[in-house]
């Protein structure tokens, strides 16, 4: 699950910084998943450590009387550009200051390499796996490393366009295992859409 919107007035890429909580509408993106998911078989509910996916875990940790566990693989992916606004036309991609750090996007130069993410989000998903064996698990994390690992796991290129990524906020992405192996991946937003190309959501 990927957590939902997160209050950001000054509209920059949070990233890992600290501070960054659930706006009121990603509260209720929360409960509203919590429902969605009230009649699952849950037994495992684990987050990233940042605030807002320890808040979007709560309510489904809540109607499910589970403990939520913390697993640092989940977290957000680094960013050199953390702390800035970079939406096209008035970010920080406008200043030649930054353009060096934009030389490979097939990594990418500018941050987390997208294989390190997926390795790691990997093993975050057999740990869960593992832990409500023969159950479900809840993963919340973040939009680029439940892209990157979907994609990873679908066989597909890590490089992409991010305005095209399929990772609504408070979005599911379902991995099906039948024992160990991966039989299906499946998306829902059931709390709605939202657009992929809003930074600082």
């Amino acid at each position: 699950m990927r957590h939902g919107e997160v209050h950001n007035p000054t509209g920059i890429l949070y990233g890992r910084l600290p501070g960054f909580r659930l706006s009121a509408l990603g509260e209720k993106q929360a409960l509203r998943v919590a429902e969605h998911l009230a009649d699952r078989d849950i037994v495992h509910v684990v987050a990233s450590p940042l605030e807002r996916a320890q808040q979007t875990a709560g309510p489904i940790v809540d109607s499910h009387r589970l403990e939520l566990v913390t697993d640092d693989r989940l977290i957000e992916a680094d960013n050199k550009f953390e702390g800035l606004k970079v939406a096209v036309g008035d970010g920080a991609l406008r200043s030649p200051q930054h353009w060096p750090k934009l030389w490979n996007p097939f990594e990418p130069s500018w941050g987390e390499p997208y294989l390190k993410i997926a390795h790691r989000m990997l093993g975050a998903v057999q740990r869960a796996r593992a832990a409500a064996a023969g159950h479900e698990a809840v993963c919340v994390s973040h939009q680029l490393p439940v892209w990157t690992i979907r994609r990873f796991l679908e066989g597909k290129r890590m490089w992409h366009d991010p305005r095209k990524r399929q990772c609504s906020l408070a979005s599911l992405t379902t991995l099906t295992f039948e024992d160990e192996m991966l039989v299906r991946i499946s998306y829902a937003e059931p709390a709605g859409g939202t657009d992929p190309r809003v930074t600082g959501a």
